[in-house]
């Protein structure tokens, strides 16, 4: 494992598309707008993003916890950008602050953990839960 150092950041872009949309990928009678789940997901992007080139061979980082405020709605069309920076280590802990834009404003802020794992561990341990695959 190497340090990973304090302020490292990463960003992800997404298109928004009509399946990144609230009414189609949730409920039907929300409006067409960003969906809170993408919106999640393009910060978790941004935050492997920002550690990426610190991890070992066989290394991965995988979220443990997120608090995420979705502040306005999105529609399809609009490119969002989320970010991500390093405000905290501890031992395989990683925790990053998030926001996100579209281009126009602020559309969601919070904070998101990240675990550093070993891909082979985690396989190894399904195999034994679960069975080979």
């Amino acid at each position: 494992m190497k340090e990973i150092p304090i302020g490292a950041r990463g960003a992800y872009s997404l298109r928004v598309e009509v399946r990144h949309l609230a009414d189609s990928f949730k409920d039907s009678i929300l409006p067409p707008v960003f969906s809170t789940p993408y919106l999640l997901l393009t910060m978790e992007n941004a935050a492997l993003n920002a550690i990426k080139q610190y991890l070992e061979p066989g290394e991965s980082a995988v979220g443990t916890r997120v608090d995420l405020r979705h502040l306005v709605a999105t529609p399809a069309g609009r490119e969002v950008t989320a970010h991500a920076e390093v405000i905290r280590t501890e031992g395989r802990k990683i925790e990053f602050r998030i926001w996100a834009t579209d281009g126009v404003e602020d559309i969601g802020t919070g904070t998101h953990e990240r675990t550093l794992v070993s891909v082979a561990r985690i396989i190894e341990k399904m195999a034994v839960k679960y069975g080979p695959r």
